[in-house]
């Protein structure tokens, strides 16, 4: 009788002493920046530690990345500020119906398998977005950095405001940001190890502004405890305009989670399930609103801290939740000091940082369509929608990838005119000597020039996409013409899509209509099932079908011999 074995847990102490590490550095991380980005998202500061909680804690339970802190993010802040404000016009419960309709989507996108999607972002639009968000979290907190409150309206309200913040600066609030700013900028590497220059530059501004500084707007008061439930205002009746923002919500929150999670596995080696993933953040979403917290996704910079502290396993992202929750329980007191200068000082550096420089300062080392596709994501994410942004710059990158695509596949087209006098001829089967023995026609020379090209070869070697068939079909079909039997030959073809297919299909029709004969040569395997799916060569005879180039000159001989016979016919079975 068999033995069953016990199943053991392969980890060791160890491990949990990383862990451990690891979820306490990144708390550290993130107690500063979800304050920081619940403010800016208009749902308030507490609304931020909720959701670094609850995100981070239901995505390390479920998720997709064993390493990975989720939490308020920058792009995600900045997004659902646009959505209290042009979305729900301030109506918290609505913007929050919202970010219920967002999760729901991303658990959509996860069950559809489309994750793995985000892996094929060009790096431009991820660099055009990222500094975006960058720019915009600089623009928009120069107004409480200058001792005002925040301007509603994304980056154009904040422009609008700037003059007038400018020549009313409240100079106690200005010297608590700076002084914030300097201390994120020049506190000691080795000092970092232990305390965040985030959490110091929060600690001493905030004791600065305690001690000296009593005029400047703070937090104010911040509940503690367990949080409210919260019942998001569904509005059934304007599902439809609900969903736009919901759609950039769940993409950007995707995107984001994605992303940090490939940096996640370029640290540890590992790999994340990008489909689980977005189940896992879209569950987080979906029940975060219902205690007013702010969206999540993966903080790259909380995940890093992670990492690079001894984080290996969901045991760390858990205890980084736990530690939060715990601050939160007894944290509303203490952070209602908090002031909001300082906030947008830790946010102004936590946006340079975001912002791509070292993409920005290889511009001339950059091929220009590449730079544009950037510039133009970087541009509309600051003057419009980001969602829209991302998708012009998808739609640009495709276009100048398209543009590569039809170099390289036009490179491995070959049309080859094949001289009658050593295609049409064979060597004596019988002559010891190769180079000494004379080629034995077996086609008749006497009448046409022995050096005429009367069959040209075709060769399609390699893939062949939407991207090339048009400039294929303009720069071949005359080649074509030109000759009396033109062999297609696919034995070196890789792929090909419907729309390359097609183009084939039209070649033939060139042929038919000039009077030349086409044999297909090679048409087998994984590259031929688009073409006999679509019937593309439905014209050509199934006797003109051959496996190698052998069997394509018999077949050439018998076209040529009988100008007549072999036509190019209408059979629909052609493609035997």
């Amino acid at each position: 009788m068999p033995t069953l074995k016990t199943p053991t847990l392969n980890y060791s102490a160890e491990q949990l002493r990383g862990d451990v590490f690891g979820g306490l550095t990144a708390a550290v991380v993130m107690l500063p920046l979800s304050l920081a980005f619940g403010v800016a998202s208009g749902l308030g500061a507490i609304a931020g530690l909720y959701g670094a909680v609850a995100v981070g804690l239901l995505t390390a339970l479920g998720g997709g990345t064993k390493t990975q802190i989720s939490g308020p993010t920058a792009p995600l802040s900045v997004a659902m500020s646009v959505v209290v404000v042009d979305y729900a016009g301030g109506d918290i419960n609505k913007a929050l119906a919202i970010m219920v309709l967002a999760g729901a989507l991303q658990i959509v996108l996860g069950a559809l398998r489309l994750g793995s999607f985000v892996a094929y972002t060009p790096y431009p639009v991820v660099s055009g977005f990222t500094s975006a968000v960058g720019v915009i979290i600089i623009v928009v907190q120069l107004i409480p950095l200058l001792g005002h409150e925040v301007a509603l309206g994304g980056v154009a309200a904040s422009i609008s405001a700037l003059p007038d913040a400018v020549g009313n600066i409240d100079a106690s609030a200005a010297a608590l940001g700076a002084l914030a700013i300097v201390i994120c900028l020049f506190w000691p590497r080795s000092l970092g190890r232990f305390l965040p220059s985030s959490v110091a530059a929060l600690l001493i501004a905030t004791v600065v502004s305690v001690l000296w500084i009593d005029d400047v707007a703070v937090i104010g008061d911040v509940p503690s405890g367990l949080p409210d439930l919260v019942v998001p205002s569904f509005d059934w009746a304007g599902i439809g305009g609900a969903l736009p923002p919901a759609i950039t919500l769940a993409l950007l929150g995707s995107i984001n989670s994605l992303l940090t999670a490939r940096v996640a596995d370029s640290m540890t080696r590992d790999s994340h399930h990008p489909n689980r993933e977005l189940i896992g953040v879209g569950t987080a979403n979906f029940l975060s609103a219902f205690i007013g917290a702010v969206p999540g996704a993966g903080a790259t910079s909380a995940t890093v801290a992670n990492v690079k502290a001894g984080g290996r396993s969901r045991v760390s992202g858990a205890l980084c939740a736990v530690v939060l929750g715990a601050l939160v329980l007894g944290l509303g007191r203490f952070a209602e000091v908090i002031p909001h200068p300082v906030l947008a000082g830790i946010l102004i550096k936590i946006g340079f940082d975001i912002i791509d420089w070292q993409y920005v300062v290889r511009v001339r080392r950059t091929q220009f369509d590449q730079y544009a596709v950037m510039g133009l994501t970087l541009g509309l994410s600051i003057v419009s929608d980001l969602l829209l942004a991302v998708g012009a710059g998808l739609l640009a990158a495709a276009m100048t990838a398209s543009r590569q695509f039809e170099r390289l596949e036009l490179d491995n087209v070959v049309s080859t005119p094949l001289l009658d006098m050593t295609f049409l001829n064979v060597p004596d089967p019988d002559a010891t000597d190769e180079a000494a023995a004379p080629a034995v026609p077996s086609f008749d020379l006497d009448g046409p020039d022995p050096f005429a090209a009367r069959t040209g070869l075709l060769s399609l070697r390699g893939t062949y996409t939407a991207a090339s068939s048009i400039k294929l079909f303009n720069t071949i079909n005359h080649d074509v013409e030109e000759h009396e039997v033109v062999i297609f030959d696919f034995t070196d073809t890789r792929y090909m899509d419907d729309s390359a297919a097609y183009m084939v299909g039209q070649l033939v029709d060139v042929a038919v209509d000039s009077g030349t004969k086409c044999i297909v040569m090679g048409l087998e395997g994984s590259q031929a099932t688009n073409v006999r799916e679509l019937n593309v060569l439905r014209s050509v005879p199934v006797d003109q079908f051959v496996d190698d180039l052998d069997a394509a000159r018999i077949v050439a001989r018998r076209l040529l011999d009988s100008p007549g016979g072999g036509e190019n016919g209408g059979s629909e079975d052609g493609e035997g």
